[in-house]
């Protein structure tokens, strides 16, 4: 892949990828990093982008796995959970802003199948080979965390 090309895949992709990855991420700074480490992993490795169908697929599943070692990483050495408090940005609307507080409130992995499946656009079966998990893994995730963010969502419009 030449150098254009990956600059043509950056201008196409890099919008996408970044809001898919907020999503899984809780934070615009995480997500901004892995993508960019996602694409620099395909800088320095452009024959593995060559031989792939879709080279976006393939920068997401480097940029969620990226995101996930960060937060197994950062457990560990914190030894709790991250914290995924960020200030809205300006221009953030209220329900924009109550949205993302709810996401990362879920669990890593309900919050990921959550944004891969409704912000990337995927499929289920998309999403099980993105993670690396089975569909009904997924399935699980999403009925869990849909569950999860209805209540939160419900119970934040009454003290509204």
């Amino acid at each position: 892949m030449s150098d254009i090309e990956i600059q043509e895949l950056y201008a196409a992709s890099y919008r996408r990828l970044l809001a898919q990855l907020i999503g899984v991420t809780g934070s615009v700074a995480e997500a901004e990093d892995v993508v960019q480490e996602a694409f620099v992993r395909a800088l320095d490795h452009p024959r593995r982008l060559l031989g792939v169908d879709n080279p976006e697929a393939w920068l997401r599943t480097v940029a969620v796995n990226l995101a996930r070692s960060r937060w197994r990483r950062a457990q560990r050495l914190v030894g709790l959970a991250p914290r995924l408090v960020e200030e809205p940005r300006a221009g953030d609307t209220e329900g924009q802003v109550v949205l993302l507080q709810a996401l990362r409130t879920l669990p890593a992995g309900q919050r990921e199948v959550i944004a891969l499946h409704h912000l990337a656009d995927m499929t289920v079966a998309q999403v099980a080979a993105t993670l690396g998990v089975p569909i009904g893994t997924v399935k699980a995730r999403l009925s869990r965390g849909r569950l999860a963010l209805s209540t939160q969502l419900v119970t934040e419009a009454r003290h509204v």
